[in-house]
């Protein structure tokens, strides 16, 4: 009677503490992490996050720092660690980088790349954007060690099909990102290991669409091209939505 008082202890300890527990394989998952990209914040998922609410699904955004690719790794495990059952990790832009490494976090039943980065192991984002160059030339150094997109430029480059108010807001609250992450290589790719579902947005002038293709062929991801620019979104996010929703049932 001891041991079994102990054994119950025990796991009500781990469920109150968070502990991050595998899910069981077959669970349904209607949990869903959203993870911005450079240049952004977490405030951008909110169109898709309000579909996906409606929808029935657990919403959690990630508001990284960017000071690092390892900080904003940190930031999306601890999200993910208080999850209580299986989740779709969802990444945009840069965002695809950080999922790729904390898409190994046992609570991650699948990977959606939304015109993200889908790096393999020991690429490093500079030199895997300079093997097919954007159309855009608009990130610039702000000092410190941070760049930016030009907020002049970055309606244009980033957001091309957002209403034009609400682009310029994008541009001047933009979060400048750490130069030196375009240099940090990775070091465990989960797409390697978890299913993976990926969205091309067909007028992205940030990252070449020809790069995304190659890079999701690369990780076996279900593809969707969508018509949008890199901001895609937020401009089309019942289509992103979709695309994420469709992870969560066949994970389930």
């Amino acid at each position: 009677m001891t041991t079994v008082r102990t054994l119950l202890a025990a796991a009500s300890f781990l469920a109150l503490s968070g502990a991050a527990v595998a899910a069981p394989a077959g669970a349904p998952v209607r949990a869903i992490v959203l993870v911005h990209g450079a240049f952004a914040d977490g405030s951008g998922w909110q169109p898709v996050a309000e579909i996906l609410r409606k929808d029935g699904y657990t919403v959690s955004v990630v508001q990284e720092p960017e000071t690092s690719l390892a900080d904003d790794v940190a930031a999306t495990n601890r999200i993910l660690d208080h999850q209580t059952g299986p989740a779709v990790l969802v990444g945009h832009s840069y965002g695809g980088a950080i999922i790729t490494e904390a898409g190994n976090n046992a609570h991650v039943a699948s990977l959606v790349y939304v015109a993200a980065f889908a790096p393999d192991e020991g690429e490093r984002l500079g030199p895997l954007t300079g093997s097919n160059p954007p159309a855009s030339n608009s990130i610039v150094p702000i000092g410190d060690g941070y760049l930016e997109v030009d907020p002049a430029q970055f309606p244009a480059d980033f957001a091309a099909d957002v209403p034009a108010a609400e682009a310029q807001f994008m541009a001047i609250s933009q979060v400048p990102i750490k130069a030196d992450i375009f240099g940090t290589p990775i070091t465990a790719a989960a797409w390697k290991t978890k299913p993976s579902y990926a969205v091309v947005a067909t007028q992205d002038r940030m990252i070449n669409p020809a790069l995304e293709r190659t890079m999701y062929k690369r990780a076996g991801a279900k593809v969707t091209e969508i018509t949008g620019s890199h901001a895609v979104f937020v401009s089309q996010p019942r289509l992103v939505a979709d695309v994420i929703e469709r992870a969560a049932r066949d994970a389930g």
